[in-house]
């Protein structure tokens, strides 16, 4: 088997979020960073932004075939994982699916929301542009449409490691006619 050499990619991404329903930027853009007076840079991240796509199956099976006949789609869940390195009040916001920030002279401040379970969580878009195969320095823009931090945040301040904020955003549903993600590679 031949290896394409330039097929292999290595290298960070930069993660970006806006408003659930934000205008997304044109394929044709994929060369540019997304607007910002839309998509806010989330800054520094550790470890990699790694988007993870789970798909479960269930498998169609009849008496009188010993193979699977067939598979059905039953769920499928998409995850974005980083942990955010700027350890700000507005990152923490952003893991904690927003809250109340305040400032004044000398300091800043910040609550996380107490809404009740009945409560329409507020959804977020996320962006983030990495490399893609090619020749050149190509980028590969992945867009959640639905986005919502569904996992434990932790802020944890030792001797040895850096602060940083680990989030797990999942992806939702979003209508009949759009679809949750869209992927983008940059090819000239």
């Amino acid at each position: 088997m031949a290896v394409t050499a330039t097929n292999l990619v290595q290298g960070p991404a930069t993660l970006y979020s806006a408003a659930f329903g934000a205008t997304e930027p044109a394929d044709t853009a994929i060369n540019t960073a997304p607007p910002a007076s839309t998509w806010t840079d989330v800054g520094g991240t550790q470890d990699g932004v790694k988007l993870s796509i789970d798909q479960n199956y269930v498998e169609l099976e009849v008496d009188q075939v010993v193979d699977r006949v067939g598979s059905r789609l039953t769920k499928r869940e998409f995850t974005v994982e980083t942990s955010m390195a700027e350890a700000t009040l507005s990152n923490l916001s952003f893991a904690l699916n927003g809250g109340t920030s305040a400032s004044g002279a000398g300091y800043s401040s910040f609550e996380p929301s107490f809404a009740s379970s009945a409560t329409q969580p507020t959804y977020k878009a996320l962006l983030f542009d990495g490399w893609a195969p090619g020749t050149s320095a190509f980028t590969r823009r992945v867009i959640v449409r639905k986005a919502l931090s569904t996992d434990a945040v932790e802020m944890a301040y030792t001797k040895d490691k850096q602060t940083v904020y680990g989030v797990k955003f999942s992806g939702h549903y979003v209508s009949s006619s759009i679809s949750p993600i869209h992927i983008v590679d940059q090819t000239s």
